[in-house]
């Protein structure tokens, strides 16, 4: 049976057993780290240079902090030595950023012989993340509604249309307001005089019942003076 006792060696001459040992657990911890972000990742397409990454990046960061040991001569020449790579690829979430640090923590905790704390800190970070999924903070859907309208200046169903949002929404904000006067053609030139002036609004919203997409654009569209009626949904997930 490997002796643990063993596998603290000096850090300046590690032996063959303790690198071995370490490079072994960085990536099984690294491993459960890129399973646990897997399971709960509310992304369709899980992006799978994201998952080696994060299993490649911990093994990298134990292998550094064994070359360093407690030199600072080293510690130096490899801050000298990484200040000359340029890391231009920007992850998409903070989600993903915390993730990736955890990885490397991994492998920095493996790196300093830091067994138990590079053990139990990736176990409570797993557990923590699938506590996470299950909680009503993890929603599957960010999707956010867009609305747009015109009407004419004079209309009088705005307040009638906010009573509509109120009883389907959750939330809502006006993002655009426009007046402007339309266009009309006269024996082929374009007229602004005489018409009637009209005003685009947009509105983001958030439904309270995903499914009432559709009886919200039937009350909507039985709203006289809305023209121009168009409602779609996006994924805005910065807006969360």
């Amino acid at each position: 049976m490997l002796d643990y006792l063993t596998l603290q060696g000096s850090t300046e001459n590690p032996t063959f057993m303790t690198i071995l040992f370490t490079v072994l657990l960085s990536f099984l911890l690294s491993s459960f780290i890129a399973f646990t972000y897997q399971k709960t990742t509310r992304y369709v397409k899980v992006p799978v240079d994201f998952l080696q990454s994060l299993i490649l990046v911990s093994i990298v960061a134990a292998m550094v902090m064994q070359a360093i040991g407690d030199s600072l001569a080293r510690g130096l020449g490899m801050l000298g030595a990484l200040a000359i790579i340029r890391f231009r690829t920007t992850l998409k979430t903070p989600r993903n950023m915390v993730f990736t640090f955890a990885s490397l923590a991994a492998g920095i905790a493996c790196g300093v012989y830091g067994f138990v704390i590079g053990i139990i800190g990736t176990l409570g970070f797993c557990v923590t993340a699938f506590i996470l999924r299950l909680s009503p903070m993890s929603k599957m859907s960010d999707l956010v509604g867009v609305l747009k309208f015109q009407v004419p200046k004079t209309s009088e169903d705005l307040a009638e249309l906010e009573a509509i949002l109120n009883r389907f929404c959750s939330k809502y904000t006006q993002i655009k307001y426009q007046i402007y006067t339309p266009k009309i053609k006269v024996a082929g030139e374009e007229h602004r005089k005489g018409s009637e002036k009209k005003i685009d609004y947009e509105y983001h919203f958030k439904l309270l019942n995903e499914a009432d997409g559709r009886d919200l654009d039937t009350a909507l569209s039985a709203l006289e003076t809305l023209e121009s009626l168009k409602i779609n949904f996006e994924n805005f997930p910065e807006n969360v």
